[in-house]
């Protein structure tokens, strides 16, 4: 064993080139994903109050963000829409002139290499808030399956690169291989919202996506917090049912679940930043608590380091230009 003084640990932390040379964990940008969130009607660029500097942009405005993005050199966004009417059972998210949908064929017009996910879930699209059809008061998995692999395969149809479930049915990545595969779309990825919590970090995207539940919650559905085997059986399922990419949700407070997932899965692997982690970061930073870009990095890095590939994060423009002197 080595003691003080033959081992000095600090040798190796003097000057910012000995730093560099041993750091272990490295992300340059080109691993986040940027979220938008669409709206109907024109002209509209209108931001969001508990999410500083994201906005809801009509379908006519996506091109000059998009460029934006493009630039930076980000590699891809995710999209939530905001339909202008709702129902029971979100027809809005299938519909082949929805509001995503014109989104994807207008990013991929505007940007054709730009990679598009979109999201997968009726919540946004359901007059009652939940994330499937609700029979009798509760919400109905296998009634829900069957619209979610029309609402994937109406999104693949426009153009989106990647579809991503986040309704956490069970079964629902299956059906949505089975919808791709028998309509010419078996090359599309799927990126399961595998692991996702029933978390109090999502209040600032209820507020942005117009998707609160009308009526009780989402913890018949959504995961325990206290669990993590239960995130494992989740995500091994997934992957048997055809995930290519499985997602832990939230990052920041999840990272052990992340890592155990990282030592137990050789696909690729995201975390999502979520809006509740970055709301605290800039009300912090707004008020002169924190170092916003330094806090950003280190939260990025401790999500690279506990193991994702791919991170999901509102910072991601922000991020691209500390890192890249844009």
């Amino acid at each position: 064993m080595s003691h003080f003084p033959e081992t000095r640990l600090r040798r190796l932390r003097r000057t910012k080139a000995l730093r560099a040379l041993v750091q272990e964990t490295h992300f340059d940008g080109g691993d986040l994903i940027y979220p938008l969130f669409v709206t109907e009607g024109r002209s509209t660029k209108k931001e969001i109050p508990s999410m500083p500097g994201n906005y809801h942009f009509s379908v006519d405005r996506l091109p000059e963000e998009v460029d934006e993005i493009v630039r930076l050199g980000l590699p891809g966004v995710l999209l939530f829409g905001i339909p202008e009417d709702k129902d029971e059972m979100g027809s809005g998210a299938y519909d082949p002139e929805g509001v995503i949908q014109r989104a994807v064929r207008e990013i991929k017009k505007t940007a054709p290499d730009l990679m598009v996910i979109t999201d997968i879930c009726l919540c946004e699209y359901t007059s009652h808030g939940h994330c499937g059809a609700v029979v009798d008061g509760t919400v109905d998995n296998d009634a829900t399956l069957e619209l979610l692999a029309k609402t994937a395969l109406s999104h693949a149809r426009a153009g989106a690169d990647i579809v991503a479930p986040s309704d956490m049915m069970d079964g629902r990545v299956g059906a949505i291989r089975k919808a791709l595969d028998a309509n010419g779309f078996s090359l599309v990825p799927i990126l399961s919202y595998a692991a996702k919590y029933a978390s109090a970090f999502y209040g600032p995207f209820r507020e942005a996506a117009q998707s609160a539940p009308q009526f009780g919650d989402r913890r018949s559905y959504q995961m325990n917090p206290t669990n993590w085997r239960e995130a494992l059986r989740e995500v091994e399922q997934d992957v048997a049912e055809g995930a290519d990419i499985v997602m832990v949700k939230p990052a920041l407070a999840y990272l052990d679940v992340l890592q155990r997932v990282r030592e137990r899965v050789l696909c690729p692997l995201a975390a999502y930043n979520v809006s509740g982690e970055f709301a605290m970061v800039k009300a912090a930073a707004k008020n002169g608590w924190i170092s916003e870009t330094q806090v950003v990095m280190e939260i990025l890095t401790a999500i690279k380091r506990a193991g994702a590939d791919i991170i999901i994060t509102y910072h991601a423009k922000d991020a691209v230009r500390w890192l890249r002197g844009r």
